[in-house]
């Protein structure tokens, strides 16, 4: 089985740009789209936590992630920093996923030409920094900060390349499904 989660709910935008931009927003549509790639390209089980612009709430979410050795869930989400220079992609995970992380964050690195942060190929532990018991990552799963929303230029390139973001996740995801 392969979850794919949205960050955030139709309650909690999660983080907001300047001009308005909800990560909750983003989020369910790059959901939308790698499960579409996933269910277009794959014979794998593939599950949301949503359908179109509905999104269900973490506690919600949290139920759905895959408790079998072979299952793969991913919930997406945005970086915010109070600078605009503050760039990259990164994952939070348990250390059993920091492989597919490390994949993950380079796919999105690649397309969006953007960093991958940190000195671990974008992967950190839950525990890491500000972030800690986060209850997706708990769960077994594994959220990926695609980019800064807060950052101008990675959100012009998301607008640019979103679709090309999500299907090259969708195909890492696959690749490393069929190890």
């Amino acid at each position: 089985m392969i979850l794919v989660s949205a960050g955030h709910s139709d309650t909690d935008p999660g983080a907001v740009n300047k001009h308005d931009r909800k990560e909750a927003d983003i989020a369910r549509d790059m959901r939308n789209m790698v499960a579409l790639y996933l269910r277009r390209d794959s014979n794998y089980r593939i599950t949301t936590d949503g359908i179109s612009m509905n999104n269900k709430p973490l506690r919600e979410a949290v139920r759905l992630v895959g408790k079998g050795k072979d299952d793969i869930a991913i919930e997406f989400h945005c970086n915010a920093f109070h600078s605009e220079a503050a760039r990259g992609t990164e994952a939070l995970a348990q250390s059993k996923d920091k492989e597919l992380s490390q994949i993950l964050c380079k796919a999105v690195s690649e397309v969006m030409d953007i960093p991958v942060r940190g000195s671990d190929g974008g992967w950190k532990h839950e525990g890491s920094g500000q972030h800690s018991r986060l209850a997706f990552v708990r769960s077994g799963g594994i959220i990926l900060e695609l980019f800064f929303i807060t950052n101008p230029s990675e959100l012009a390139t998301w607008d640019a390349k979103k679709w090309l973001v999500a299907k090259r996740v969708a195909k890492e995801i696959l690749l490393f499904a069929d190890k």
